[in-house]
């Protein structure tokens, strides 16, 4: 990315927290390439149409995310009918499942002393009686690219909270299915994906003439406990980040 200044770079690849400059977890892990994140650009007319799928993509996520978000903490936020659907699956999977959060500790910012980064932590919980960091994605997937971002924030925590045990993914989503193929059907950003079905059922789904379900929610719960392995890859990616943004980060004398 270009920055202009000092200022510029500062403000969006980091925090001042008490009078120190820190990066930012989110962008340190921007500088991993993403073949996913290509093929949405390949498969679009131009890289401004990208753009503009991908901000909107963002605001929509960001809206789920908040509202989930409230929901955990005991407040009954006014739902948006755009995401409705995600937000009811998320309530009907709580209710079946023991998720319990730290209220002090959701969208909390965490910071790694030692190793000089900080980053805004989505909730630390308590499921089936096992303690960690659970992260909330809106995507189509859970990519391995997550466990960077959490295997972080896990460290950062580890001086804090000793009984620290695990992380968790928590994908929610919102899709329709054809009942004849076993397509989905994915609005984001203001474009339509189709996606193969998952199990073959002898219906070819490129010829088919779609029949739609209602949008349902989809929830997705994936536990990763082992973090060690995957923050010496953070580490690598902070170091290749530094390097890349070295100009700046001299001129903020963090290297």
């Amino acid at each position: 990315m270009y920055y202009t200044t000092l200022e510029h770079f500062k403000g969006l690849s980091g925090y001042e927290i008490d009078g120190t400059w820190y990066p930012r977890v989110t962008k340190i892990v921007e500088i991993k390439a993403k073949p996913a994140l290509y093929k949405f650009y390949a498969e679009l007319n131009n890289f401004a149409e990208g753009e503009s799928v991908k901000k909107l993509s963002a605001s929509e996520g960001t809206l789920i995310h908040e509202t989930v978000e409230k929901i955990m903490i005991g407040e009954s936020p006014v739902i948006d009918p755009s995401i409705a659907p995600s937000v009811n699956a998320f309530m009907d999977f709580i209710g079946k499942n023991n998720i319990q959060v730290d209220n002090d500790f959701v969208e909390k910012q965490v910071v790694n002393y030692e190793d000089r980064y900080a980053g805004t932590l989505d909730a630390l919980a308590l499921i089936d009686g096992k303690f960690g960091v659970l992260d909330i994605k809106t995507s189509q997937a859970i990519y391995r690219d997550y466990n960077l971002q959490t295997s972080a924030y896990m460290a950062a925590l580890q001086s804090q909270f000793k009984n620290l045990q695990t992380r968790w993914i928590l994908r929610i989503d919102q899709i329709k299915t054809c009942f004849q193929c076993g397509a989905t059907l994915r609005s984001k950003g203001g474009r339509d994906k189709i996606r193969k079905p998952k199990i073959k059922n002898g219906v070819n789904h490129e010829k088919c003439e779609h029949q739609w379900s209602e949008l349902k929610g989809e929830i997705e719960l994936k536990e990763f406990p082992y973090w060690q392995e995957d923050y010496k890859a953070f580490l690598g990616a902070k170091k290749l980040w530094e390097w890349e943004n070295e100009f700046w980060l001299k001129q903020e004398g963090y290297l």
